[in-house]
């Protein structure tokens, strides 16, 4: 049994995140009835708030499930076998993706690119214009790729759709996105978004959903993967229209409250305290850059993520030791690398229930355990950190 440090972890990680104190207080309930009208009244607030998030009027179902299986229900209730999607590449969960589609059969086509900066979307639009037959039937697009640290514009990827007229879905993952910084489904043309509770709602992991619009719902209807616990048809017959099977009561009287906190601050300036302490992390990461040490992983200023910053240590140096020493020493828990950049990259999730004393906490760790992890750096970054805090 590993001993006890003292204080609390300091939790740096892109998700699952911190939980607020009075969301963890408002989950704190008996069993009840999921039938019962208390709940069904809770359950509506809880969705309507969430809609009101989304910036969405569409359906919105629920599953109990990490990210993982929204994919998997919004593939499953809008394509029938040898549908062909485009998934931009750019990371690690854009290939998972597309992976599970394989899975159930789709013709699965990637959109390469640098992982550093995303999809050109120059290349998007002439794969869509040259798509003449419009074989493809939907982007699956992931909004803030949570590996990298890059963020898309979804606004380009409609305004290249409706270009050329394709008609093909628009599907968003926003799973790391949502409750960071902007997002607005029906403003921007998505027909179907794929998100979790375990990030900027602020919520624990295991309650997934997808919001689903018109043009999404359309497809539906026509669609042959087979499905039971995520078919959305037998979700819209019972009364919550989500579910099949046992509701999860406690997670709704948590999202109410997270969602109150969020509009008690406003979601202009929860984007706005997000943008600032990623600025200040990428302000110290670049103090770091110095002496050849530790770059920012994106390499586009227009696509950095406000909700998480990847960090690549020089060659030689393995990132999981580093973060390794950031745990033990000081109790401050970073991300790690995914696929390809296992060992190479650490994250640092700045995103949720979040202020300035819990980042300048973070960034003196990492630079502390640069330090003592021998990893070359320039000093300083925690003070530009600072400084541009206090401005």
């Amino acid at each position: 049994m590993s001993k006890r440090k003292p204080g609390r972890l300091f939790f740096a990680n892109p998700g699952p995140t911190n939980i607020p104190d009075s969301v963890l207080r408002a989950m704190d309930r008996p069993t009840i009835d999921f039938t019962a009208d208390d709940f069904n009244e809770a359950y509506a607030v809880a969705i309507a708030g969430l809609k009101r998030v989304l910036h969405t009027k569409g359906e919105v179902f629920f599953y109990t499930a990490s990210g993982h299986g929204a994919w998997e229900a919004t593939l499953l209730n809008l394509f029938s076998p040898g549908d062909h999607i485009l998934v931009p590449e750019g990371g690690y969960f854009p290939s998972a993706w597309g992976a599970m589609g394989e899975r159930y059969g789709l013709k699965v086509e990637y959109l390469p690119c640098d992982w550093r900066r995303g999809i050109d979307m120059a290349q998007l639009a002439a794969r869509l214009a040259a798509d003449t037959g419009h074989s493809i039937k939907a982007i699956c697009a992931v909004h803030n790729e949570t590996s990298t640290g890059v963020a898309l514009p979804l606004q380009e990827i409609r305004a290249a759709l409706d270009g050329c007229g394709h008609p093909a879905l628009y599907l968003v993952d926003t799973i790391s996105s949502l409750g960071c910084f902007a997002f607005k489904m029906d403003e921007w043309g998505i027909d179907a978004v794929v998100g979790g509770s375990q990030k900027g709602l602020m919520l624990p992991t295991g309650l997934a959903f997808t919001a689903a619009g018109p043009k999404a719902m359309q497809a539906h209807e026509k669609a042959k993967l087979p499905r039971f616990y995520f078919d959305w048809t037998m979700m819209m017959a019972r009364p919550q229209r989500s579910f099949v099977g046992s509701i999860p009561t406690a997670p709704f009287y948590g999202m109410i409250e997270a969602i109150r906190l969020i509009e008690q601050e406003g979601l202009e300036a929860l984007w706005a305290r997000h943008h600032r302490l990623a600025e200040a992390t990428r302000l110290a990461v670049r103090i770091w850059a110095a002496n050849d040490g530790p770059q920012l992983y994106c390499t586009d200023p227009a696509r950095v993520s406000d909700s998480v910053t990847t960090i690549l240590l020089p060659d030689g140096h393995d990132a999981d030791a580093f973060r390794k020493i950031a745990l033990d020493r000081f109790n401050v828990s970073l991300g790690g690398g995914l696929g390809k950049l296992t060992n190479k990259v650490f994250r640092i999730g700045h995103l949720g229930d979040l202020n300035e004393p819990m980042i300048l906490g973070t960034l003196g760790v990492v630079e502390m355990s640069l330090g003592l992890a021998g990893i070359p750096h320039g000093k300083g970054g925690v003070a530009a950190a600072m400084a541009y805090l206090a401005g």
